[in-house]
């Protein structure tokens, strides 16, 4: 079997199944090849190499599909030349190691051979990867003299390069395709009887499998190529984070967490598993990993990584340090013991929050948002304030976390029009309708758990009275009709009722229906500590006095918001599964002014 390069050269396909000591004659018999080697740490290698090479990457792809190897000695030998000079060109592709510039452990890789024509040694300690310059493939070219009417090609191991990367038994000679051609007028026919006399070669040989064969590779190859670089994408743009974190090994926190032992599961959601783990140094941990072949999840775990490194703050959640190993895409996070807010509110957990506790809460919570909006450069913009992404600590100190659909947000920009991404319930009117986001988005989604925290229920429960089934509703009918404070949580017996009703003011404030009205969060810490009064809010927001919530009911199911669109489980470093988070299409930022 034949195929022909561009240039129009005929190369003969070595297709044989090669042993460690073997010989193999071509059809034609018109080339010979002889493999002497046995990889002795890898027992029943293959002696030939695939690669899935992208067509573009460079000329005559199809040639370079296939390399065959050889344990230590690789022989060609042509047969029955015509005597006198020839052009013996080589063509090599390194198959086995990542290429140096994706700074991974198999790039550490080498494989280093001698290439002999005719006895003698012309190039020693060749390796192809050095080599190569714009891609893994590289020619040599050679002028030998034949004179006993043969050419014997020798590519030797001489103990040299690595033995063990990325598997035992990589290394020895390689070779993809080998031509060879006059460099003389003949007088004798030496021609094998497939190859047209106008062809530009006399004898060729190409290490190639059959054309169904290479068929197969190359639709396999588009597919992992396209994986690879995206891949490669992602560690640049990990690479790239100005303040990136410690990095972890993925066996440091498979030891952590005992192998993901199931006994240690946090949690589950759209972005993956979060597990406890303790590392070496004592420290306890969450381990978040990001579920395989999440392409959101990829796409949030940058964002999250980039974000929540370039800030620190008593009240968001700390990162330690992140793992970037293959596959295998892990953040690590401090480990709060007493898990979500929402968990201790709803009656997830036993513990029980009295009202000094939960007034505390609300403040440092607000305080984070306030660093985030006005302290940290540039802003960010947290897009998914809700209870379940606020963590407590040992003391019950509340901790932002989930940074995977944070925006950093640009001072000169009125507002980002952008993707809708975060929980029914929580987005902000503006935001959910038209897409704009301001950081009065979370200042939003801070009014609701403002009233999450007072009531102890979560914004919408289809289990209640209809009266009584969406939270911001219910407390706007208590409030019209002076029984603001029937809306505290019946079991807190030492409420006080000056920080209750200063509450209920603050989340009046923050829910607003227009972005204007509604505080800055340090504004509202000023509001909560009582640096400032409570402005007094005398109208409801226009989305719950014109909205008939009776229609709205196909929306939510068992207490909990359902996605408008797409949906996908939203908070991943706590227990709670809640799948109303939803994402929608980006968009291009909005003009000044606008």
């Amino acid at each position: 079997m034949e195929m022909r390069s561009s240039g129009g050269t005929v190369f003969e396909r070595d297709n044989a199944d090669l042993g460690p000591i073997s010989y193999y004659l071509t059809d034609s018999r018109r080339w010979a090849v002889s493999n002497v080697g046995l990889f002795g740490e890898r027992q029943g290698a293959s002696y030939t190499r695939y690669i899935f090479l992208d067509p573009k990457s460079t000329l005559d792809s199809e040639l370079l599909q296939t390399s065959r190897i050889s344990g230590g000695s690789l022989r060609y030998y042509g047969l029955g030349l015509q005597n006198g000079m020839y052009n013996v060109n080589m063509q090599f592709i390194e198959t086995d190691f990542d290429d140096p510039s994706s700074r991974t452990w198999k790039s550490l890789g080498r494989r280093i051979f001698d290439i002999y024509l005719q006895g003698d040694l012309h190039i020693k300690d060749f390796d192809i990867r050095k080599a190569a310059t714009t891609n893994r493939a590289v020619q040599r070219a050679f002028k030998v003299r034949v004179s006993q009417n043969f050419l014997e090609i020798h590519l030797f191991w001489a103990g040299k390069g690595t033995c063990c990367i990325p598997e035992q038994g990589s290394y020895g000679p390689s070779v993809a395709a080998i031509s060879v051609n006059r460099d003389f007028e003949p007088t004798l026919g030496d021609l094998p009887p497939t190859v047209s006399t106008k062809s530009k070669t006399g004898l060729i040989v190409g290490v190639v499998v059959s054309i169904a064969g290479v068929s197969l590779i190359a639709i396999f190859a588009m597919f992992y190529l396209r994986r690879k670089r995206s891949s490669r994408n992602e560690e640049e743009e990990l690479l790239g984070i100005v303040n990136r974190p410690n990095t972890f090994t993925y066996a440091e926190l498979r030891t952590a967490t005992e192998d993901f032992n199931f006994a240690n599961k946090l949690g589950e959601g759209g972005f993956g598993s979060v597990y406890k783990g303790m590392l070496s140094d004592g420290r306890a941990v969450a381990v978040k990993q990001l579920s395989v072949g999440s392409q959101q999840g990829n796409s949030q775990f940058v964002t999250e990584i980039a974000t929540i490194s370039a800030v620190q703050h008593r009240n968001l959640v700390k990162l330690y340090g992140c793992c970037i190993e293959g596959a295998n895409r892990l953040l690590v996070y401090e480990h709060l013991e007493n898990r979500s807010l929402d968990q201790a509110l709803f009656g997830k957990s036993d513990l029980h929050l009295g009202w000094p506790t939960r007034y505390k809460i609300c403040l440092g919570a607000a305080r984070g948002l306030a660093y985030l909006h006005e302290e940290s450069r540039p802003r960010i913009v947290h897009r998914d304030v809700k209870a379940s992404n606020i963590l407590l600590d040992s003391d019950l100190n509340p901790k932002i976390s989930d940074f995977g659909l944070a925006k950093l947000y640009d001072d000169k920009k009125t507002h980002i029009s952008t993707r809708v991404a975060g929980t029914i319930g929580y987005l902000a009117p503006e935001y959910a309708l038209r897409g704009h986001l301001t950081e009065k988005v979370d200042v939003f989604g801070f009014g609701v758990v403002a009233l999450e925290i007072l009531s102890g229920r979560p914004n919408s429960n289809t289990r209640l009275e209809p009266d009584k089934m969406y939270l911001l509703e219910w407390a706007w009918n208590l409030h019209e009709n002076d029984r603001a404070l029937e809306l505290v949580d019946p079991t807190l017996t030492d409420l006080d009722k000056g920080e209750a009703l200063r509450m209920i003011g603050v989340a009046f404030l923050c829910t607003q229906a227009s972005p204007t009205l509604r505080p800055s969060m340090s504004r509202v810490v000023a509001m909560l500590t009582g640096d400032i009064e409570v402005s007094t809010v005398t109208s409801k927001p226009g989305y719950i006095a014109d909205w008939d919530f009776n229609d709205m009911c196909s929306f939510v199911s068992n207490g909990n918001s359902r996605s408008l669109t797409s949906i996908t489980s939203n908070n991943e470093l706590d227990a709670s599964k809640d799948t109303s988070r939803i994402v929608g299409e980006e968009q291009p930022l909005a003009p000044t002014g606008h």
